[in-house]
């Protein structure tokens, strides 16, 4: 679909990150932007800025793992504007704790966030889109949504989210109903992912504590992260594709490559197997090496 001033774009995540990429990049086209997010604070500086592009913006404080949360920001949208034209399901978290020994509140979060997220904005938003008359549905996922080997039940949900991205691509193209579904696979990306405990919510009890041994692996995905691409280089790509009706949105071919490589394995029928070595970080045996002199095996 063609982005046009007078359009009204709805970002999730929109404060900081990709989101904000996002609405930006709207914003510079001349569409109007609903901003959603959790954190109030940071919100509030994100529309300002968005609206500095002379569009309308409006903000909504929005917790995407509730549906009544999603659904109010779906009737705020209406209400404002009385339409909407994309839909960018952005929300994220990186996740917290051990998968398997930690509490449940750590599954709890990340699917509640990167898949319930998801499921919440296209059914709150879908009907609307049809009423409409079409327009295009944007899902944030990852690489871990073809390429596992991040954490558990980050790569659980973001592969998720590539599958339900695709179920509904298929169903729109097949109902005739002129709406575009788009899904976003990056690898390393400059945002605060890594932050997401910040925003924890009290109702799942004590945010999990993360194993000292675990900082090892993280500190070397941090820095992975502080060097990857811009979430303005993700964002401009995105709209791309929405404008050329692409539903694969991958931002860099070498992590790209690896879930090829995997796909390979298994038409092989072989057994998974772990890279040697991930974009942008250092060797495997590096890390292990380190974590096993922390822990006195060296």
């Amino acid at each position: 679909m063609k982005l046009n001033p007078g359009q009204v774009a709805v970002v999730t995540g929109a404060a900081s990150g990709i989101g904000f990429a996002l609405a930006e990049g709207f914003a510079r086209r001349g569409l109007d932007v609903v901003l959603a997010d959790v954190q109030a604070d940071a919100l509030d500086g994100a529309t300002a800025r968005i609206a500095a592009h002379g569009v309308t913006a409006l903000a909504v404080v929005t917790d995407v793992s509730k549906e009544a949360s999603v659904q109010a920001l779906a009737a705020a949208t209406m209400e404002r504007f009385g339409k909407v034209d994309v839909v960018c399901n952005n929300a994220g978290v990186g996740g917290r704790g051990d998968a398997w020994t930690g509490p449940l509140a750590g599954w709890d979060w990340v699917l509640g966030v990167n898949l319930y997220g998801v499921v919440h904005g296209i059914r709150a938003f879908l009907p609307h889109l049809v009423m409409g008359g079409g327009g295009h549905i944007v899902n944030t996922a990852s690489i871990a949504g073809l390429y596992p080997g991040f954490a558990p039940a980050y790569d659980a949900s973001k592969h998720a989210v590539v599958a339900l991205s695709e179920g509904l691509y298929g169903q729109m193209s097949m109902a005739g109903l002129g709406i575009g579904v788009s899904v976003i696979c990056p690898g390393w990306v400059n945002t605060k992912i890594m932050e997401s405990e910040r925003n924890w919510p009290t109702e799942l009890g004590p945010m999990p504590e993360t194993e000292p041994i675990a900082e090892i692996a993280i500190g070397h995905v941090k820095r992975a992260i502080s060097e990857g691409l811009t979430p303005a280089a993700v964002a401009d790509l995105a709209l791309t594709c929405v404008e050329e009706d692409r539903f694969w949105v991958f931002p860099q071919r070498d992590f790209l490559d690896l879930a090829v490589r995997r796909w390979e394995t298994i038409a092989e029928g072989l057994n998974p197997q772990e890279p040697d070595e991930l974009p942008g970080m250092p060797p495997r045996q590096q890390i292990l090496d380190e974590i096993n002199a922390a822990l006195g095996l060296t």
